[in-house]
């Protein structure tokens, strides 16, 4: 199939936050990080707000919500907390993932088939509300299937094992991924799921990913605000956009 247009690129700031927490201090400030991805040419911003608040913080869920002129993907763990916060805010989209207090970033996808009940209800009042729900999971049929049942509009696959893969130089095994990434993208696209991607994805590996026509978006941050420590930001995401254009281009 031909691509479905032009591939977005989702800039996740938390990590802007994380380095201002370390000190207690009012910089770096994430929504100045989110505004440069802006100029920069990301299509969107992903924030996580976590239970524990060890990077975003709720003021600036606020603030991004009042000053982005791009679309807001609100990241939350499936909690009573975070739907009342999502309600508050209103925010483009809102992503569900998993979360554990002692991990040091998302460690895979959201188990849904367990929790079909329980999340198909978790959710109905944000789509009520007028976001667009995800879902961040493993690619597997299973998963993509239970989330196709409880709603939600678009899933995002977990990216993270394929990447791991590539950087240890593990090809054979990367390859079987990315044929998996590549197969449950299509099998998603095929059920009527708008399908997304992320987690860990560098210049080294991004382009096989950004192939796959039947993706919308890549939502990548921990890469970006490292490499912007070297290179600029604006110059890291200008780079990331290039190479995404150029996968997309050759697809």
């Amino acid at each position: 199939m031909k691509p479905l247009g032009k591939l977005r690129l989702g800039v996740n700031i938390d990590h802007v936050a994380t380095v201002r927490n370390a000190r207690g201090s009012q910089y770096p400030d994430p929504l100045r990080a989110a505004k440069m991805a802006e100029e920069a040419g990301a299509d969107g911003i992903t924030a996580h707000l976590r239970e524990d608040r060890r990077h975003i913080l709720d003021q600036d869920i606020q603030r991004l919500v009042d000053q982005l002129s791009v679309p807001l993907n609100f990241e939350m763990a499936a909690t009573e907390e975070m739907q009342k916060i999502a309600l508050l805010h209103k925010p483009h989209a809102v992503c569900i993932v998993p979360e554990k207090r002692e991990e040091r970033t998302t460690e895979g996808g959201l188990e849904v088939v367990k929790q079909e009940d329980h999340l198909g209800h978790f959710i109905e009042p944000l789509r009520e509300a007028g976001s667009r729900v995800s879902i961040f999971i493993e690619p597997d049929y299973k998963q993509i299937e239970a989330a196709s049942r409880i709603g939600v509009h678009i899933v995002e696959l977990h990216t993270g094992t394929y990447c791991d893969l590539h950087a240890e130089g593990r090809f054979s095994k990367r390859n079987t991924e990315l044929e998996s990434l590549r197969e449950m993208a299509s099998f998603a696209h095929s059920l009527g799921l708008e399908v997304h991607a992320g987690h860990g994805l560098t210049y080294s590996c991004v382009q096989p990913i950004a192939a796959f026509p039947e993706l919308r978006e890549l939502n990548i941050g921990h890469f970006l605000i490292g490499e912007g420590v070297f290179r600029g930001l604006k110059s890291a995401i200008k780079e990331m956009r290039r190479l995404m254009d150029e996968a997309r281009a050759a697809s």
